[in-house]
C-alpha cells in the first residue's frame, strides 16, 4: 500500500500515513513574522520503517507545500537541514532574516517542540 502524506496545518504536522497508521512525521510551524515561513522543527520516522525513504519523502513534500504557498521553508530540525543541503535544487535557503525570526520564535515557544 503507498503511503499517503497528510498536511495537519492546525495540529502542525505532516503525517506519513500507511494502512491507516502514522509511519512518520514532520513536527513544524508557521513563522509568525512576514513572510510565514514553514519551519521544521523534528522529522520522525516510526520504529521498524525507518530506510524506506520516509523521511526523505515528508521533507521533500514539505518544501513541495511551501513552493505552493510561496513561502520559504527552514530547516531547524537536522535531518531536514541535511536533507535540504543534499538536495539544494528542491531546497532552496531561507533568508538569513527569516532564519533568524524562526529561531527566536522557537526558542520563546517552547510548546512549539
Amino acid at each position: 500500500m503507498a503511503i499517503e502524506l497528510r498536511d495537519e496545518r492546525k495540529a502542525g504536522r505532516l503525517l506519513a500515513v500507511e494502512d491507516g497508521a502514522v509511519v512518520g512525521f514532520i513536527a513544524y510551524f508557521v513563522l509568525t513574522a512576514e513572510p510565514h515561513a514553514l519551519v521544521a522543527v523534528h522529522t520522525v520516522v516510526e520504529p521498524g520503517n525507518e530506510g524506506r525513504g520516509i523521511g526523505g519523502d515528508l521533507v521533500k513534500a514539505f518544501y513541495g507545500i511551501a513552493a505552493s504557498e510561496g513561502v520559504p521553508v527552514v530547516p531547524l530540525c537536522p535531518y531536514a537541514a541535511s536533507w535540504a543541503a543534499k538536495h539544494p535544487d528542491q531546497a532552496p535557503a531561507a533568508p538569513a532574516e527569516v532564519v533568524e525570526a524562526a529561531t527566536a520564535q522557537l526558542e520563546g515557544d517552547s510548546d512549539l517542540w
